[in-house]
């Protein structure tokens, strides 16, 4: 499978803004010690040329891979945060070069701490963590990327704890229709058996009936021959 062009045309756009923060810097620097800073506004206007069209590329990119369904929808999403913090880190870097903002230093701080805050009235005052501050650049990336790895190596985990419930439903789904099915050749066998026993019950009753008118005829031919027996017999 070919690598995703995404990521390292993300990463050289990430070092694009981070060149335009030092180039501002520098040329601060040369305006507080009365230097000329010509050449310098030219790089810097260059590069924010340059960050735009990459910050544009990024953006067509995303739009083909999640249209095309080669990346999933939740990735995606992950992805348009990505480019919704290089376009605000992209508008501050702007404004510094317009002198119309803070140090990229500071703007750095309100990326990391989650860019500006409602009820917030300076977004600048927002104060980067010390876990953070001893970061370069690249080792940002780097804890960007390991925070993504572990929130995708969760997801994957929910993932196949749901399938595995999934998994289970569906057995126990199947395990209730073999009950059900039991059940119903139980109660078929049952009716069958009730239906049996009513019949010879009925039988034997009849059998009984019978017995009985028998036992009185046998009764009465006896008798009958008895007083036959009586009539005949000599008188003494």
């Amino acid at each position: 499978m070919a690598p995703d062009p995404w990521f390292p045309l993300y990463d050289a756009t990430c070092q694009v803004a981070q060149d335009i923060a030092e180039k501002i810097q520098e040329r601060n620097r040369y305006q507080r010690n009365g230097e000329s800073s010509a050449k310098l506004n030219v790089i810097i206007r260059s590069l924010l040329q340059n960050l735009r069209e990459k910050i544009d590329q990024l953006k067509d990119s995303l739009l083909r891979a999640v249209s095309t369904h080669q990346i999933t929808q939740l990735e995606g999403d992950r992805r348009q945060n990505l480019v919704d913090d290089l376009l605000t880190r992209q508008k501050q870097l702007q404004a510094s070069y317009k002198n119309e903002g803070p140090e990229p230093d500071v703007i750095r701080s309100s990326l990391m701490t989650g860019g500006v805050k409602r009820g917030v009235t300076n977004p600048w005052l927002l104060e980067e963590s010390e876990e953070t501050r001893r970061l370069g650049f690249d080792d940002l990336r780097q804890q960007q990327r390991r925070i993504i790895e572990e929130q995708d190596a969760g997801l994957d985990a929910l993932s196949s704890v749901i399938s595995r419930q999934k998994q289970m439903g569906q057995e126990i789904g199947n395990e209730l229709d073999e009950q059900n099915e039991i059940i119903d050749d139980l109660a078929n066998l049952v009716e069958n058996t009730d239906d049996k026993l009513r019949n010879q019950t009925r039988h034997v009753k009849m059998v009984d009936k019978k017995s009985t008118s028998c036992g009185m005829l046998v009764v009465i031919v006896l008798l009958l021959i008895a007083i036959a027996v009586v009539a005949v017999w000599p008188t003494q």
